[in-house]
């Protein structure tokens, strides 16, 4: 029987080979387009990008806003009540046990669960009313606050999660369980690229000053999950390597790179024809991307040409790379060459105590670039069609962490309510959407989940998030999982 089994299975593979080799659209034919040069397998009158660059998707189920996405992950957990959502009663309550009726019993971390008290926390830090929406923004954020007619500040935000590994997935990939593709993934998965030379999902990550060994960040919050590997993305690094064992090692030229390419390749794709893996399709694929990527990644990584107004737009640490700064400057390089998904994460948000301090110095990292993203994509035209996401995976307890001073606290994990802003591809700007109680504890109006706006990403994107799916293990998956709606009111 064992015997009957293999040849069964021989026979069916040599099937499957027949078929492959007889087919002028194979996918060994597919696979190869790239060995060939962009436009090999584009029809007359495409715009040249091969076909084996494009996404699954034929055609986009609406009109989209966005071409692209920048996102300016927050990593920690940022207090919106020291950022956004002002709240004055927590100054004049300040000390006071937070009450019962507010808090409602809900769900506490151990660190502050067996506290005896929940003394409320009023910010330390001024607020005023800027824009034409009288958003308030704290005066940690003076940068921001001169760009309020720009964004859309979300104050109702909410999560299910309580911790960050789950809760930063979540934000990421639509589970708090690990597995599953981020969101990246599933925009080059559906949208492919339209460069050539570039991955269509980069990240880039940077350390804040605020708390230095804050908490880390893990490689699967880019990856592909269950889709092909192809998908994954990058992490461009700040030294002389952005893209590790990307450059040819000492004696090999590009000849010879070249050859060794094409010779594996063809290796690769008999393989492919026996064996119908679609990974080895994305193996090819990613050896020839690495062999362009040798020349494009050290262009759009050298920012030493960029003028002097720019630098000063940014802050002056755009000029150290590595920096949430200099990241930022070249997130605006990545989204002029049409890379899709731009994912930057910034550390040192998590802040249990000495609050006040910490966060001054993360505001500090972050204000002026941020700002200065929007305002140097507005000004090439570019802001209309990318989408600047800025925020984290929870907020912070209106009640402190440990002692309480006039100078001093710090703030648990809060998940029912936080802020985030989005500016730019189709949003609505200088507004500010969703309402939180007196306490800045729970939502009282317009509450906004995970999966409303990772759907409404997609929308901007022409992407309806509940057709937008990939089969796997006889289940279809989806970045919204099983629920989510667009949150139109936001929409331009």
């Amino acid at each position: 029987m064992g015997h009957k089994k293999i040849l069964d299975e021989q026979a069916y593979l040599m099937n499957r080979r027949s078929f492959l080799s007889k087919s002028s659209v194979g996918i060994g034919t597919a696979a190869l387009a790239s060995l060939f040069g962009p436009g090999c397998m584009s029809s007359p009158g495409t715009d040249g990008i091969a076909e084996s660059s494009r996404g699954i998707l034929d055609h986009m189920h609406l009109a989209p806003k966005a071409k692209r996405v920048i996102y300016l992950f927050q990593s920690g957990g940022p207090s919106q009540l020291e950022l956004f959502d002002y709240k004055p009663t927590l100054v004049k309550r300040m000390g006071e046990d937070l009450p019962e009726s507010i808090r409602k019993g809900q769900r506490l971390t151990g660190m502050t669960s067996g506290q005896d008290s929940f003394p409320l926390a009023g910010s330390i830090f001024k607020f005023g009313q800027h824009g034409q929406s009288g958003a308030y923004i704290s005066e940690i954020l003076p940068y921001t606050a001169k760009v309020a007619d720009e964004i859309c500040i979300v104050n109702s935000m909410y999560t299910e999660a309580i911790n960050h590994d789950p809760a930063i997935t979540f934000f990421q990939t639509g589970s708090q369980q690990p597995g599953r593709p981020s969101i990246g993934s599933w925009l080059s998965y559906g949208l492919g690229s339209d460069n050539q030379n570039l991955p269509s999902f980069t990240v880039l990550l940077s350390r804040g000053t605020g708390r230095p060994q804050g908490q880390p960040l893990y490689s699967r919050l880019w990856g592909n999950g269950f889709l092909h590997s192809l998908h994954q993305g990058v992490q461009f690094r700040s030294g002389k390597d952005p893209v590790l064992y990307l450059n040819d090692p000492i004696g090999v030229t590009r000849e010879s790179r070249r050859s060794m390419l094409d010779k594996v390749a063809a290796l690769n794709d008999q393989q492919l024809q026996e064996f119908g893996d679609p990974e080895i399709s994305s193996r090819i694929a990613q050896y020839e991307m690495a062999y362009r990527m040798q020349t494009s990644v050290p262009d759009v990584m050298n920012i030493e040409n960029e003028p002097d107004h720019i630098y000063k737009m940014y802050g002056p640490d755009s000029t150290q790379p590595g920096t949430f700064a200099a990241n930022c400057l070249l997130a605006r390089r990545l989204a002029e060459q049409d890379v899709k998904f731009i994912q930057l994460y910034h550390m040192g948000w998590d802040h249990h105590d000495n609050l006040p301090g910490a966060i001054a110095k993360q505001a500090k990292d972050v204000d002026q670039a941020s700002a200065a993203l929007i305002m140097d994509l507005k000004q090439r035209g570019m802001l209309d069609d990318t989408l600047v996401i800025w925020g984290g995976e929870f907020g912070r307890t209106n009640y402190s962490q440990g002692a309480l001073t006039d100078t001093n606290y710090g703030r648990d994990h809060h998940p029912r309510c936080f802020s985030i802003w989005m500016a730019g591809g189709g949003i609505k700007p200088g507004m500010v959407y969703g309402q939180t109680d007196e306490f800045g504890y729970n939502i009282v109006d317009k509450p906004v989940h995970v999966h409303d706006f990772q759907a409404t990403m997609l929308h901007l994107l022409g992407i309806d998030h509940e057709k937008f799916t990939y089969k796997y293990q006889g289940r279809r998956f989806r970045l919204t999982d099983v629920h989510g709606k667009v949150v139109n009111d936001i929409l331009a």
